[in-house]
C-alpha cells in the first residue's frame, strides 16, 4: 500500500520555545520535529495526534495541540519515492505545534528514530534538514506572542 502524499509537521515545544527534534533512523544526521503521513480516512488533527503518540510516547491530548493551517508543498526526495504510488512527486505538509510546560522525557520509535535532544530555537532551526521544518521553527516565538495576547482569563 503506498503512502497518501500529504502529511503533518508537528513543532513541540516548551513554553519557554525549547524544542523537541528526533533524529531519523534511516538517514543518521538528519533531525527533524515530529513528521508524518496522513492515513486513509483520517483528519489532519488525528494524524497528527497519532505520530505523536508513535514518535514519542506522549500523550497530545494532555497538552495543546495548534494547526496552523499552513500547508508546504515540495518534493519528495528521491530516495523516498519508492513509498509513494507511480509519478507522485510532490508531497502537501501540514504544520502543527503542541505546547508543553516543560521539557518532558520521551519514547521514540526504534524503528523511526535514533535519538532525541531538546534545543532553543534558534539552535534546533539550524539542526533541522528541512527547510519548511526550519520555517516553522523560526515562526513559532511570533506565533507564541500572537497566540498569548488573546488569551483571557475566566472573570
Amino acid at each position: 500500500m503506498y503512502k497518501i502524499p500529504v502529511s503533518v509537521l508537528v513543532v513541540i515545544h516548551t513554553q519557554n520555545l525549547q524544542i523537541l527534534l528526533l533524529e531519523r533512523a534511516d538517514h543518521p544526521g538528519y533531525w527533524q520535529s515530529v513528521t508524518g503521513s496522513q492515513h486513509q480516512n483520517e483528519s489532519l488533527q488525528q494524524t497528527a495526534l497519532r505520530e505523536i503518540a508513535e514518535e514519542t510516547g506522549l500523550n497530545p491530548l494532555d497538552y495543546q495541540l495548534s494547526d496552523w493551517k499552513t500547508q508546504n508543498r515540495f518534493e519528495i526526495f528521491k530516495e523516498w519515492r519508492w513509498r509513494y504510488a507511480p509519478n507522485v512527486t510532490h508531497n502537501a505538509e501540514h504544520v502543527f505545534s503542541l505546547c508543553l510546560p516543560e521539557i518532558k522525557p520521551v519514547r521514540i520509535a526504534p524503528k523511526e528514530h535514533l535519538d532525541y535532544l531538546w534545543l532553543p530555537w534558534q539552535q534546533a532551526a539550524a539542526k533541522v534538514f528541512s527547510w519548511s521544518n526550519a520555517e516553522a521553527i523560526r515562526s513559532l516565538p511570533m506565533r507564541q506572542s500572537d497566540i498569548s495576547q488573546y488569551s483571557f482569563s475566566p472573570i
